[in-house]
């Protein structure tokens, strides 16, 4: 089963500005790959506030390929993998309203939410953010880089199994009640926890 971490960032307020991807992936309780592409949006509108919280700028981007072409690349790697994402809410949008921008379909897939995993497993911790999981972990890494983050919520996930005993990534939402998240051709449902 192939458990794949990942992260985007985005050049604006918009969902579908995706700039940079990340990528990690889980074999054998550890992380064996990380990739990160840059990405040429759609629409070349980058916000201030989006370069300060990533550093990505409109001239880092002008010779990468947009988003169908970065993400043809891994197409054979998410065929039946279960994907995860340090709120997952986000980068699924993200990915979802690029593929809506360019009029493709949807990759058939299952995924995880790190931080609701998170939440359910040390409900303790006052932030769940991936930078506070990071230190929790031991881990130093360059925030808001898409390969950093993807690297970190794959970390995260390997110790989220180790803590509530899963074989596995892909089999802690039993164990959490949790639902996974779907995306399907024609279109998604959330990753949802039960409540309590």
């Amino acid at each position: 089963m192939k458990t794949i971490a990942i992260d985007f960032e985005t050049a604006n307020e918009q969902r579908g500005s995706a700039c940079s991807v990340g990528l990690a992936w889980i074999e054998d309780g550890r992380v064996t790959r990380v990739e990160e592409r840059l990405i040429r949006p759609k629409q070349m509108r980058f916000s201030g506030m989006n370069i300060a919280i990533h550093g990505i700028r409109p001239e880092h981007v002008e010779d990468a390929p947009e988003f169908p072409e970065v993400m043809d690349e891994f197409e054979d790697d998410f065929r039946g993998a279960t994907m995860i994402a340090h709120n997952a809410a986000f980068d699924f949008s993200v990915w979802r309203s690029c593929l809506d921008l360019y009029r493709q379909s949807y990759p058939e897939l299952t995924y995880l939410c790190s931080l609701k995993m998170s939440q359910r497993v040390w409900p303790h911790f006052l932030s769940h953010r991936l930078n506070i999981l990071a230190e929790h972990l031991g881990l130093r890494f360059a925030h808001h880089n898409a390969a950093e983050d993807a690297a970190v919520c794959a970390q995260a996930a390997i110790e989220i199994a180790r803590q509530v005993g899963a074989a596995a990534v892909h089999a802690i939402p039993d164990l959490i009640g949790m639902k996974p998240g779907r995306l399907l051709a024609n279109g998604y449902e959330p990753c949802t926890c039960r409540k309590g």
